[in-house]
C-alpha cells in the first residue's frame, strides 16, 4: 500500500484523538487497508448497494446523504482526516440506505469489512480500537442531531461559519443548506447578512 509520510501521521494523529496508539500499531493497521482515488461527483456507494469499506478521507471532499423523493437529504459531510461510509449497511453488510457521493476529487485509505474482520481476529488491541472508534462516530452522531434539535436555524447556521469557514467555498449551498436543516432561501439571506457584517 503507499502512504506517504505525511499521510500516515494524519492517520496516526486522527486515531491518538479517540485512543493511544503507537507508531507501530498504526502501521500495522495500515497494513490491511488500500489507498482508493476517486474524481469529482463519483458514488462510491449507491441506494440498494452493499457498503464494504471503512473509509477515512486524506485529500477531497465527500457526502453522504439520503433521497426522500425528489430532494436530497444531506447526512454528512466529510473533509481531510474524517470518517465516512454507510454506517449500517458496512456493519450489517447489508443494501446502503444512503448514497456516499464524491463532491472534490478526494483520495481515501479504506479498511475493507473483510481486512477489518481479519484485523480484529489477528491484531493485538485492533477489537478495543475499533469499539473505541465506532463509540466516537456515534457519538459525534447524536451531537449532531441534538445541536439540529436545541439550537435555531440562525444559531446553527452562525455556529457552522465561525468553525468551518472554508466549507463556504468548498460545499455547494444547497448541500450546506440541507446538511443544516434551513430552507436554500433562509441559508441565501443568512449568508448575505454575513458578507454585510464583514468589515
Amino acid at each position: 500500500m503507499n502512504i506517504n509520510n505525511l499521510s500516515f501521521q494524519d492517520i496516526v494523529e486522527y486515531l491518538q484523538r479517540y485512543f493511544p496508539v503507537t507508531e507501530e500499531q498504526a502501521e500495522m493497521m495500515m497494513g490491511y487497508c488500500e489507498m482508493r482515488h476517486f474524481d469529482k461527483k463519483v458514488v462510491i456507494v449507491d441506494e440498494g448497494e452493499v457498503d464494504t469499506y471503512l473509509n477515512m478521507v486524506m485529500k477531497g471532499l465527500v457526502r453522504k446523504f439520503v433521497r426522500k423523493g425528489k430532494n436530497e437529504i444531506t447526512l454528512q459531510l466529510a473533509t481531510e482526516g474524517h470518517i465516512i461510509d454507510s454506517d449500517i449497511s458496512f456493519l450489517k453488510q447489508e443494501p446502503s440506505l444512503v448514497v456516499v457521493e464524491t463532491i472534490e476529487p478526494t483520495t481515501l485509505v479504506s479498511l475493507s469489512r473483510k481486512k477489518m474482520d481479519e484485523a480484529l481476529e489477528k491484531m493485538p488491541g485492533a477489537d478495543r480500537m475499533g469499539r473505541q472508534l465506532l463509540l466516537a462516530m456515534f457519538l459525534k452522531k447524536d451531537e449532531r442531531h441534538y445541536k439540529l434539535l436545541q439550537h435555531t436555524t440562525r444559531e446553527r447556521f452562525v455556529e457552522y461559519v465561525h468553525n468551518h469557514p472554508h466549507m463556504l467555498q468548498r460545499v455547494p449551498q444547497k448541500y450546506l443548506a440541507s446538511y443544516l436543516n434551513i430552507k436554500p432561501e433562509t441559508f441565501s439571506r443568512l449568508k448575505h447578512l454575513v458578507r454585510k457584517s464583514k468589515p
